[in-house]
């Protein structure tokens, strides 16, 4: 009998290495399923911002370093939401006119290059990610319709604009269109190709005597990008037979 059990002790323990090799097989870092640091640069107003966006499994720590490793930017949980992670996170520097911190010093602080994530899940693994910051800012579009300041019919509302030289080495990959309404605040946003320029608002979204301002983002295909904005003064009610017709 103890002959067997010492057979069967040894049987167990020629396992464990096994079994700990396969427990410690996915104990690597865990990678962020998204990383991106970009200049988003304000053309109308003469500003620029730094923006952090990042995603990935419940975390409970991220730091972001530049690419000589100084850190810029450290995100931590506290409180009830430390056991419960946060996944998504957008941050946005302040942006200060160029008058007062010109474009070149913005570059000089936020170098090309590699920048890093690292940082915690809320099981104790690493989490690790990395995104590249490139000084290819493109030129911001120029609207052509609606002008600024101009009253509108609500109900045809078509803003256009063309894509305007560019520096060497910038390609514009994409289009955002921002309408905002301040108050109460009411945003709609469409994501477009390229390739388009021009973007029918619905008329379900513009309400009659309303200011809005809209926005058209160009972005080049490094991911920054240069917005151009216009204020639409006033958006005229539709016409009778048009609301007769609709309703």
């Amino acid at each position: 009998m103890r002959r067997r059990a010492w057979f069967v002790l040894l049987s167990v323990l020629a396992l464990v290495p096994i079994a700990i090799g396969v427990a410690g097989a996915g104990t690597g870092p865990v990678r962020l399923e998204a990383a991106k640091v970009i200049v988003e640069v304000n053309e109308t107003d003469g500003d620029a911002g730094l923006q952090i966006f990042l995603d990935g499994d419940a975390w409970r720590q991220i730091s972001v370093f530049r690419p000589d490793g100084q850190r810029i930017a450290e995100f931590a949980t506290a409180g009830p939401v430390n056991d419960y992670g946060l996944t998504e996170l957008f941050s946005e520097s302040s942006e200060p006119p160029f008058t007062e911190f010109p474009l070149s010093q913005f570059k000089s602080l936020f170098p090309e290059g590699e920048y890093t994530f690292t940082g915690t899940t809320i099981e104790g693994q690493d989490v690790v990610g990395s995104a590249t910051l490139t000084h290819d800012i493109p030129n911001g579009p120029n609207l052509v319709a609606p002008e600024d300041g101009a009253r509108v019919d609500a109900s045809n509302v078509v803003i256009r604009w063309r894509e305007g030289a560019q520096p060497e080495g910038v390609q514009i990959d994409a289009y955002q269109v921002v309408v905002t309404r301040e108050r109460p605040l009411r945003v709609l946003s469409v994501d477009l190709p390229g390739s388009v320029h021009r973007l029918t608002v619905p008329s379900e979204f513009l309400e009659p005597n309303t200011k809005y301002k809209f926005e058209v983002l160009a972005i080049d295909a490094g991911g920054n990008q240069t917005l151009t904005e216009a204020l639409v003064r006033r958006a005229v009610a539709r016409r009778r037979s048009e609301v007769d017709t609709a309703g």
